[in-house]
């Protein structure tokens, strides 16, 4: 089960300055997905993340990727998504161990208050499906379809520690 994180979690974009998450959730929301570069679990799941996420692009959050490696190792998994989506690099995973996350992939909004308000780990459609629609509640936005048709059946994530 997702917990808050503490305000001094730092959290370092691929492309950009570090900044604690109180830093970041300020003005916004943060919409992220927490995915293992190293793992099919997270693989099988990236287009599904990156159309989720980008559905929130225009909505009043942040939408992120907290990838479990180095910059480099997120910009080789994630392609393109890398420069349409902010990034996060956790390579010792700090971040997924501050949120106590069990399973990846793992989606999650945090609130400005730093409360983790809805969060789903592993790939089951009716969470990241809650965790959406609490997402577009929040931000007078649009649900979406989740799963849609070309996203793959339910699965245990793995392990987030590693």
């Amino acid at each position: 089960m997702a917990t808050d994180p503490p305000a001094d979690l730092t959290l370092t974009p691929i492309n950009g300055e570090p900044r604690t998450v109180k830093g970041w959730v300020t003005t916004f929301q943060l919409a992220t997905v927490v995915l293992d570069p190293f793992t099919n679990e997270s693989a099988w799941l990236l287009e599904t993340a990156g159309r989720i996420l980008t559905h929130f692009n225009g909505a009043d959050c942040r939408t992120a990727f907290i990838i479990t490696g180095t910059a480099e190792d997120a910009r080789q998994f994630l392609g393109p998504w890398s420069t349409t989506i902010l990034t996060f690099a956790d390579p010792t995973r700090a971040a997924v161990t501050a949120l106590g996350l069990q399973e990846l992939p793992a989606f999650l909004q945090i609130r400005g208050d730093l409360h983790v308000a809805s969060a789903a780990e592993g790939w089951d459609p009716p969470q990241w499906r809650a965790v959406a629609t609490s997402l577009a509640k929040a931000m007078s936005w649009s649900s979406l379809l989740i799963p849609e048709p070309h996203d793959p059946s339910p699965y245990a994530g793995s392990a987030a520690a590693g």
